[in-house]
């Protein structure tokens, strides 16, 4: 069990909790993950470096997304993008379209702003990187091949803490991540899952949030400066499969004898969290707006704040004793400067984000007069139902649409499939 003062016996005992973490971790731990596979496909051995960018890439999706359902989109991204000057050379809705589903979309945008940075640097300092492929395994990507080596591989890529963390999106844990992952250097880490574990470990009464310089601490404190890659990544492993958020698995756990948590009788007290903030509740009107011509028209967000650079079908938050009817046709007139006709009501969806709960109120609008103006977004078009999928939307107008078709009796036309191969192949060229 830890001592009364946890951090000094944390590291008196720091030398065997890293062996036993480490011994269980070779025996039971994930080996699979892609893209932190060697060339070949097999594991890599310590001290080996890895391409940055498969690893880059997959630390972004993973920032609010669990490894299942991000890896999918991993694998569709190294696909489209196989090289840091692939996706530097890609336009933004390109980006956006493949991140589509996976939400947070601002992660795409800065994974976007980041390839172009690290490209203009590296032109600027006369480095070059191969045009085409990456150090992860074409088997698990489904694309191209290994450079001919590692170091070529990271040739534009930092190599620092600083470096990592001044490129956007990424904070110190994320740069630390990647940083041991591709380079195998010492760099401690503290997402969730080390939270968990570390909070339970010297079962701190405090929320980790309130003590995360501590939690720093103690994760550096623990870090085996001869295999870290491999200690980070056993680290996370032992969070996510055996000191899960509820039921730990304590009997199979290599540190249940150090474990405060363990030892008090109730480890899934722990971490101990605040009390949750009320979630804001806000109903939404939106218009599906139809022309003469049976297109709909559309609106891309402003790139500044949440979705941003996405579609959307018009719309806005309701007024207090507000019809729904009378806040799509109000909405519409000041966000579009047109007028339209409130006819049926299309779907009703509610939809959950972090910060706020949304119920989208969804009718069918007919467009009557007035120019549409983007006066609260980017750019307006006009879209045939059938090609609605060219564009890249949230998560909710997904409904939206296949409730239009639906209506409309339209099947999705091919063209957004092809239109984005198109993409690919240009890109390729």
């Amino acid at each position: 069990m830890v001592a009364a003062d946890p951090e000094r016996g944390l590291e008196a005992m720091a030398p065997n909790l890293r062996v036993s973490l480490l011994g269980w971790w070779d025996r039971h731990g994930r080996h699979s993950i892609p893209w932190k596979l060697g060339p070949d496909g097999g594991p890599v051995a310590d001290g080996i470096e890895l391409d940055p960018y498969p690893i880059w890439v997959a630390e972004v999706m993973l920032q609010q997304t669990q490894l299942p359902v991000m890896l999918p989109y991993w694998r569709r991204w190294l696909a489209a993008f196989p090289s840091l000057e692939l996706l530097a050379a890609a336009e933004e809705q390109q980006v956006l379209l493949l991140w589509q589903g996976l939400g947070y979309y601002s992660r795409a945008r800065r994974l976007h702003q980041g390839g172009r940075q690290l490209v203009a640097a590296a032109a600027q300092h006369g480095q070059q990187r191969p045009a085409t492929g990456t150090a992860t395994p074409a088997a698990a990507i489904g694309a191209a091949t290994a450079p001919a080596s590692p170091a070529m591989a990271a040739a534009p890529f930092p190599r620092s803490l600083a470096g990592w963390q001044a490129l956007p999106g990424l904070g110190r844990s994320t740069a630390a991540s990647i940083l041991s992952s591709a380079f195998d250097q010492p760099a401690a880490i503290l997402d969730g899952n080390v939270k968990r574990v570390l909070a339970r470990l010297i079962a701190t009464p405090l929320p980790p949030a309130r003590q995360l310089a501590r939690f720093w601490r103690l994760s550096d404190t623990l870090l085996d400066p001869q295999r870290p890659r491999a200690f980070n990544q056993a680290l996370m492993d032992l969070g996510s499969t055996l000191c899960i958020p509820r039921h730990p698995a304590c009997g199979r756990c290599p540190w249940r004898g150090p474990c405060a948590a363990y030892a008090a009788g109730d480890p899934a007290k722990y971490p101990v969290k605040d009390a949750p903030r009320a979630v804001p509740y806000q109903v939404i009107g939106v218009g599906v707006v139809l022309d003469g011509a049976g297109r709909v028209l559309i609106d891309q967000r402003l790139n500044e704040g949440l979705l941003g650079g996405l579609w959307e079908f018009p719309g806005g938050k309701q007024e207090q004793g507000e019809p729904i009817a009378a806040t799509i046709a109000r909405e519409l007139a000041e966000e579009l400067a047109i007028e339209v006709e409130v006819g049926e009501q299309l779907i009703v969806l509610d939809h959950a984000y972090s910060h706020k709960k949304l119920r989208f109120v969804v009718h069918l609008c007919r467009w009557l007069g007035g120019e549409p103006q983007p006066l609260a977004c980017q750019q307006l078009r006009w879209v045939e139902p059938a090609g609605l999928d060219a564009y890249p939307f949230p998560a909710a107008n997904a409904r939206i649409i296949a409730a239009l078709r639906q209506r409309l009796g339209i099947v999705p036309a091919a063209a957004a499939t092809e239109s984005l191969q198109v993409g690919e192949n240009r890109l390729s060229a």
